[in-house]
């Protein structure tokens, strides 16, 4: 294998969303960066992988990339992983990443699972144009601000939020962006994956404060509503869709989350189209 660093892609939650290109680079290589190698021992053990491991992170990397930066000119195989997922995607790397392409270091890609890639393709919501954006701060105030930085973005938007934050940073959020659809993803590809579909508001009522709740998320948020109103022959056929087998007050739930429109001004012109049904 061709001397350089490799960016391998690990699973996100199920152990055998791995690639047979990744089990190949993992096991070739002279050395893998993690996260946290007890995090990653798991993973490598499980595919009876025996290489030597190092940890990398933002709290060592000034100390450590030195290091690997000696093994990669001396001609070394070094492949780097995070805990779960795709490097550099709100984990570590950017800076080794930088300082390899600058030595003229070869680096590659081993693509795999990827949490905001596959929230958003559950979601349900326009994944044309999207915009991944990390956690939002802890704290309510700049929580607030920094969703208003991305409230006119046309495009759907994923976040990364911890468990117990959840209600709070959905309150926020729909105090922001409105009612616009949304999902709440938990926990993908284990067992107990749940995802949550619902107009941003209801959501977050969907959630307490005293919810125990669980794993990793990701929140997607569609993007600003289109100047479609309910009339317009899209949005009828959506309803009528669902007014087939939903009530009034559903199929108005359903196409707010699916175009973003407020739902209120759905639930009045379902009203009427139920009076031309059969």
């Amino acid at each position: 294998m061709a001397p350089g660093l490799y960016l391998v892609a690990t699973p996100i939650g199920n152990l055998r969303d791995i690639t047979l290109r990744a089990l190949d680079v993992l096991r070739a290589a002279d050395v893998i960066l993690c996260e946290d190698t007890r995090v990653s021992a798991k993973l490598l053990t499980s595919y009876g992988i025996s290489r030597p491991t190092y940890a990398y992170h933002d709290h060592n990397a000034v100390r450590v990339l030195p290091k690997i930066l000696e093994r990669l000119q001396a001609g070394a195989v070094v492949a780097q992983i995070t805990d779960a997922g795709t490097p550099l995607v709100s984990d570590p790397g950017f800076r080794l990443v930088q300082a390899a392409t600058e030595a003229g270091i070869m680096v590659t890609t081993v693509p795999g699972a990827s949490a905001p890639v596959a929230a958003l393709t559950l979601a349900a919501l326009p994944s044309d144009r999207f915009l991944f954006a990390g956690f939002p701060p802890a704290k309510t105030g700049a929580r607030r601000k920094f969703y208003e930085e991305f409230r006119t973005v046309p495009a759907t938007l994923v976040f990364f939020e911890s468990p117990h934050r959840l209600p709070e940073s959905l309150a926020d959020a729909a105090s922001v962006f409105g009612d616009r659809g949304a999902a709440v993803c938990r926990e993908l590809t284990k067992k107990f994956e749940e995802v949550r579909r619902l107009p941003l508001q209801d959501l977050a009522q969907s959630y307490g404060p005293d919810d125990s709740i669980k794993g990793e998320i990701v929140l997607v948020i569609g993007p600003p509503g289109e100047a479609l109103p309910p009339e317009d022959s899209h949005v009828e056929a959506l309803l009528l869709a669902a007014l087939k087998t939903q009530s009034v007050k559903e199929a108005a739930t359903v196409v707010a989350a699916i175009t973003g429109l407020p739902k209120r001004d759905l639930y009045t012109h379902a009203l009427k189209l139920k009076d031309q049904l059969p």
